[in-house]
C-alpha cells in the first residue's frame, strides 16, 4: 500500500479550523431553527470537546509509558460517563445509580480482554480500549433510561392492568420496557453489520495508514466492534432493570 502524505487523513492546517467554526455554528442554527433548541447547547458541546481533546491528548502523552496510571485515568472516564447518563436519565433522581449498568457493561468485558492477553498492559491500549466501551455504555445507558423511563410513564394504564392481573410490579413494567431498551443497542448492531460496507471505522483506518497488516487491522476492529455489543447489550439489560424497580427515582413514588 502507497505511504499517505502527512500523518493524519485529512489535510489540517488554517482552513481546518475554519471549518470547524462553521461547522459548530451550522449546527447550533439547524438544533435552534428547526429542532427549537438552544444554540448554546451545541456552542458549549463543541468548545468543551475542543478543550477536552486538547487537554486528553497531553495526558495520555504523558502516560504512554505509565500503565499502572492508566487505570487512573480510565476511572475518571467512568466518572464523567457516571455523571452524564445519570442526569440525562434522572436529573432529579438517583443520578449515580448509572454507575451500576456501566460497570455491568465494562468490567466483564474488560476482564474478559485482560484475561485472553487481547489487551496488553500497555497505556495507550488500556485507555483506547476502556474508552470506546464506556462511550459505547454512556450511550446506551442514557437512550435506554430514557426511552425506558418515558415509556412506563405513557403507558402506566397497561403496566397497572398487567399487576390486576396477577403480575409483580418489575415484572409488568418489564412487559413494557423491554422492547424499548433494546432499541438503545441497535445503532451498535447496525455499525457491527455495516463495518467495511457503509463505515470504515477509525481504528481500522489509521493502522492501515500506519502500516499495519490488513488481517491484523481488520482483526483488532472486529474485536472492538464485537467487545462493543456485549457492553451496550448488557448495559442496556442493566438499566432496563433498574428502571423496572423505579431505582432512579429520588424516593418510592411507585410500588415495587
Amino acid at each position: 500500500m502507497a505511504p499517505v502524505d502527512g500523518s493524519t487523513l485529512l489535510a489540517l492546517g488554517p482552513n481546518a479550523w475554519i471549518l470547524l467554526a462553521v461547522l459548530l455554528a451550522l449546527a447550533a442554527v439547524v438544533w435552534h431553527t428547526a429542532l427549537g433548541r438552544p444554540p448554546v447547547q451545541m456552542l458549549l458541546a463543541g468548545a468543551r470537546a475542543l478543550v477536552q481533546l486538547a487537554a486528553v491528548a497531553l495526558a495520555i502523552a504523558w502516560l504512554s509509558d505509565k500503565g499502572a496510571w492508566a487505570f487512573a485515568f480510565v476511572t475518571l472516564m467512568f466518572m464523567v460517563g457516571v455523571w452524564t447518563s445519570g442526569h440525562r436519565v434522572a436529573p432529579d433522581g438517583r443520578w449515580w445509580m448509572a454507575a451500576l449498568p456501566l460497570a455491568a457493561g465494562v468490567i466483564p468485558v474488560a476482564g474478559l480482554m485482560f484475561a485472553f492477553g487481547v489487551v496488553p498492559f500497555s497505556a495507550l491500549a488500556i485507555i483506547a480500549v476502556l474508552g470506546q466501551q464506556i462511550g459505547g455504555a454512556m450511550a446506551t445507558v442514557t437512550l435506554a433510561g430514557r426511552r425506558v423511563r418515558d415509556e412506563l410513564a405513557l403507558r402506566n394504564g397497561e403496566v397497572e392492568a398487567a399487576v390486576a392481573l396477577g403480575f409483580e410490579w418489575p415484572a409488568a413494567r418489564l412487559l413494557v420496557g423491554r422492547d424499548v431498551a433494546g432499541e438503545a443497542v441497535l445503532p451498535s448492531i447496525d455499525q457491527a453489520r455495516t463495518a467495511g460496507l457503509v463505515t470504515l471505522p477509525g481504528a481500522f483506518v489509521g493502522m492501515i495508514l500506519g502500516g499495519a497488516a490488513p488481517l491484523d487491522a481488520g482483526l483488532i476492529q472486529l474485536l472492538v466492534l464485537v467487545s462493543l455489543l456485549l457492553v451496550n447489550a448488557s448495559a442496556a439489560a442493566a438499566t432496563l432493570w433498574l428502571g423496572c424497580r423505579g431505582a432512579w427515582a429520588p424516593t418510592r413514588t411507585f410500588p415495587a
